[in-house]
């Protein structure tokens, strides 16, 4: 280990002093003042140099005087030398320009505490006085603190499992002085002994946390090399692995795919699902619940700070393996929410319909008048049934020109020709996904097991979804 002092016993003997300071005495005209504290016993030696070597001086009085006498281990007291304890610490997201703290998590670290030694410290504090009424005065407002201990702190670190501890008065001795009292010095010194139970503690792990958010592993793609062929060469294929993941779904769950591999694992936190709707997206609790979890929780289990607008969500399509992903902010009123500004470009491509790739309006056909807008070439997504073959009339509006009249069910597509009414996509034979967009609402829809429902809609399971708070 390199060097390593945190001043830990200096801290102690600080605290000690700073017990002992600002007690006053009063001197006979009335008067008082603070006694000061000092680190150092009087020796003869010492008073002898404070007195400037003269018989006609003497050291200034009254003053405590503060000294380690001992530093004892504690066997008693002594625990698992390997134990080591981990907290977690989040802290509250700062704004350094504005100079003032956010309503969102900040950074996080945990730090990991190995087990302390611990000592007891004897320490003497020496009252030197010039009279006994002098003296009394500060062992009466001394003593009357220790009943029979007082407590003490070291430092103001919450996580600091040995800040605090206490302080025992062990023994009084009223004075210095042998009878009969000899001339040698003036100065009467009572002296008090104390014992602090105390910890020694070896250096602190502090460490940024974060969370695995993507493992991609390339193991079962055996084109990539194997030991019989002897082209396992990870230095020299290592950079190979370009994953475009999908997910696949089967009895067992949802579970990721990618090009190359076939197999990818992509952990999200506490293994949530996202239920996106619109330009909104919501946690799917592991009971099912959509939302009851707040965004806040998630973002602690990431590396990074979250800034509105500024971090971004990735959502893995499974319909054709593409990714859909945007910046996003938290809803000031429901943080189980947030609201996304999706990157349009990452939208999947319309798919062509009779050589178109969108629609004009969605309408539902028994409300909605066609002849104030038709015109030809004018498409329509319909969400009711148009007509019925068995029917001998038809509604004037949805009646061809030539008088034929036209049958077209829910969510088919249907185009005006100028004359006639035509299905260009018949949702009861489509079998596939299909893409559109409505140009009067800039939206894109998806089409999917006999219906319409909003491009990016749904469900995305665990190992589809992604957030980066960096940006």
């Amino acid at each position: 280990m390199d060097h390593f002092y945190d001043g830990q016993i200096r801290r102690y003997v600080t605290q000690m002093m700073r017990i002992l300071s600002n007690f006053p005495v009063k001197d006979g005209k009335g008067a008082t003042k603070d006694v000061p504290v000092v680190y150092g016993d009087l020796t003869r030696q010492v008073a002898n140099i404070i007195r400037e070597n003269s018989e006609n001086k003497i050291p200034s009085a009254p003053r405590i005087a503060c000294y380690i006498t001992a530093l004892e281990l504690d066997k008693d007291r002594l625990a698992d030398a390997t134990y080591t304890h981990t907290t977690r610490v989040r802290e509250k997201a700062f704004d350094e320009t504005n100079e003032e703290y956010l309503n969102y998590q900040g950074k996080a670290y945990s730090v990991e505490k190995i087990m302390p030694t611990p000592y007891l410290l004897r320490m003497n504090a020496d009252i030197w006085t010039t009279n006994t009424d002098q003296k009394l005065q500060m062992l009466e407002q001394i003593l009357v603190l220790f009943n029979p201990a007082l407590e003490m702190q070291t430092t103001d670190n919450f996580i600091d499992w040995t800040s605090i501890t206490s302080v025992y008065l062990e023994n009084v001795q009223f004075t210095n002085r042998s009878i009969p009292v000899g001339v040698e010095s003036e100065i009467d010194i009572a002296t008090l002994t104390f014992s602090v139970p105390v910890y020694i503690s070896p250096p602190t792990k502090v460490k940024r946390m974060g969370a695995i958010t993507n493992i991609i592993t390339s193991m079962f793609d055996e084109s990539r090399g194997d030991i019989i062929k002897g082209v396992s060469a990870p230095d020299q294929n290592r950079w190979d692995d370009f994953a475009q993941a999908g997910a696949n779904t089967n009895s067992k769950g949802t579970t990721a795919t990618s090009e190359t591999a076939q197999q990818m694992a992509n952990v999200n936190y506490n293994k949530y699902g996202v239920y996106l709707e619109g330009d909104t997206a919501r946690i799917i609790g592991n009971d099912g619940n959509i939302g009851a979890i707040s965004w806040e929780d998630i973002f602690q289990g990431y590396p990074g700070v979250y800034t509105a607008d500024v971090s971004r969500i990735h959502l893995r399509n499974a319909n054709n393996n593409g990714t859909i992903s945007g910046s996003f902010t938290v809803n000031p009123f429901d943080d189980g929410q947030i609201n996304i500004n999706f990157d349009l470009d990452s939208f999947p491509d319309d798919s062509v319909i009779d050589n178109r790739t969108s629609i004009d309006y969605i309408i539902d056909p028994t409300k909605f008048n066609p002849l104030q807008v038709l015109s030809a070439g004018l498409r329509f997504l319909i969400l009711d049934d148009i007509g019925n073959a068995n029917a001998t009339n038809s509604a004037q509006a949805w009646t061809n020109n030539d008088g034929s009249a036209f049958v077209a069910s829910a969510n088919d597509i249907i185009e005006w020709s100028g004359s006639a009414w035509s299905i260009v996509f018949d949702a009861s034979e489509q079998t596939t996904v299909s893409y559109t967009t409505n140009l009067n609402t800039q939206i894109q829809y998806r089409f999917e097991d006999g219906e319409w429902f909003k491009s990016v809609d749904g469900d995305y399971p665990v190992g589809t979804w992604r957030i980066d708070l960096n940006g």
